[in-house]
């Protein structure tokens, strides 16, 4: 490639002109600083000594060629440099010299790379110029590997992404995202259209790995065409929030997928069904199951309850499985959860959650190791807590905020933890005062019985 083939990647000459400038006037104080030791420093009589003008000269043209000759940098040297560069930079860094130029080419230089396409008008995050794009796909398109798409909440962004998808009919992608900074982005786009420039990446790698396509109108006509072209390298799918799927396209993807290992999706496609289906002999151990229980409107969706032999057909075929539970629920819909034995290892509530459920989940989430708790209202969750720490005996990290629990009763929480809890984090304003404790108190007696020092979080005061 020509330096100036990138529209947007020639270096003004002045800041050639600048470089040249400065490294003259280093070489000369250089040069000055050498003068004033010889003069400083005495002679011997005895000892003859070289030219002055001639080692001045030396040490001039050694110290010029160093400081100039950068095109000598070893590829790999000059590759890692290039890898820390936004895509511009280092379109721009390639026309300064022949064997920058051949480095901006190196293979290993394009095998992860994210397509920034955000509009001006609808965010502020840079995107990636068009003109280069195209030169990508051209030049690049074989030695994409690690692909990721990042888009805004506009129409056209996700449009410019299925555009992108379209073309990548030469690659061996392993791993692609689809990342929406801002709702709604690919539900804007036409489904026919989405669905069609995805397959063409499902058809061609032929060795996806992993697969981020959240908020997004996949289906399962597409998942079948993702599972015949990829199912003996398929490890991970992720593919919360997508409607369009229904519990029969995760199940082929369970039945066929026989090295998956990492599994995301909403908690409506979750069944019975399927957690056997992960279960079964000829099935790898499932390494993290994450499940997204959402609800945007409250008393429109009846969530169903999971059979405690499906968690335990799970458990048994994959004992180490990290079960992680999303919950953006109202207090009313949380009637179907943790009535018996649940196998979750992470709780996250993102709205109000009720004293009922955290009781649950104390004597019936055995395997818990995280529980953030975002908002409860005003009611104390001292015994539910105690009953956490008492039953929960791999618990390790909790966060509370938007709650109350008396001073006495966290005390006594993180007495019968101790120092297995390696992750607190509580809000100032949680920690109620009592008749043994103020919240000015606590953190002596935290710090005790965790054996490091602990203070609860404070919200910064802008």
């Amino acid at each position: 490639m020509d330096a100036g083939e990138y529209p947007m990647a020639a270096i003004p000459s002045f800041h050639w002109f600048s470089l040249h400038c400065n490294l003259e006037t280093t070489v000369r104080m250089k040069r000055n600083n050498f003068s004033a030791v010889n003069k400083a420093v005495p002679t011997s009589p005895v000892v003859k000594q070289p030219k002055r003008g001639l080692c001045t000269s030396l040490t001039q043209t050694h110290m010029l060629s160093v400081l100039l000759d950068w095109g000598t940098l070893p590829h790999h040297v000059i590759l890692h440099i290039f890898q820390y560069l936004p895509l511009i930079d280092r379109a721009r860094a390639s026309s300064v010299c022949r064997r920058w130029n051949e480095v901006f080419h190196i293979p290993d230089l394009w095998r992860k790379f994210e397509f920034e396409l955000n509009q001006s008008a609808t965010s502020y995050f840079k995107s990636t110029h068009p003109d280069l794009i195209q030169q990508i796909i051209k030049k690049h398109a074989a030695h994409l590997q690690y692909v990721s798409f990042k888009v805004d909440s506009s129409a056209e962004s996700a449009e410019a992404a299925c555009d992108i998808l379209s073309q990548l009919v030469n690659c061996s992608i392993q791993t692609l995202g689809l990342i929406s900074t801002a709702k709604p982005s690919f539900m804007n786009v036409p489904k026919s259209h989405f669905v069609s420039a995805l397959t063409v990446v499902f058809v061609n790698s032929k060795s996806l790995s992993s697969i981020k396509i959240e908020d997004t109108p996949v289906d399962d006509p597409s998942l079948k065409i993702l599972v015949a072209n990829n199912s003996d390298t398929l490890r991970l799918l992720k593919m919360s929030s997508c409607p369009h799927v229904s519990s029969d396209g995760i199940l082929c993807v369970a039945d066929h997928c026989q090295g998956l290992r990492e599994l995301a999706l909403n908690y409506y496609i979750l069944s019975d069904e399927l957690l056997l289906a992960l279960s079964s002999e000829t099935h790898v151990n499932l390494e993290h199951l994450r499940i997204d229980i959402v609800s945007e409107n409250p008393g429109q969706i009846k969530f169903h309850s999971i059979k405690k032999h499906s968690w335990d057909a799970l458990i048994k075929h994959s004992p180490g499985v990290n079960v992680v539970m999303y919950f953006f629920l109202y207090e009313e819909e949380f009637e179907a959860f943790f009535k018996e034995e649940t196998p979750v290892t992470h709780l996250y509530f993102g709205r109000s959650v009720s004293r009922t459920i955290l009781g649950r989940i104390g004597l019936n989430c055995p395997r818990l190791i995280e529980l953030v708790v975002c908002a409860n209202g005003l009611q104390p969750l001292d015994s539910e807590l105690i009953r956490i720490a008492e039953h929960c005996k791999n618990l390790t990290a909790l966060g509370l905020s938007e709650c109350e629990v008396s001073c006495s009763a966290f005390i006594e929480f993180v007495r019968l933890c101790g120092r297995r809890l390696t992750q607190l984090s509580i809000m100032e304003e949680v920690l109620v005062p009592d008749d043994n404790y103020t919240p000015d108190e606590v953190h002596a007696e935290v710090s005790k019985h965790l054996g490091r020092v602990w203070f609860p979080d404070v919200m910064p005061v802008w």
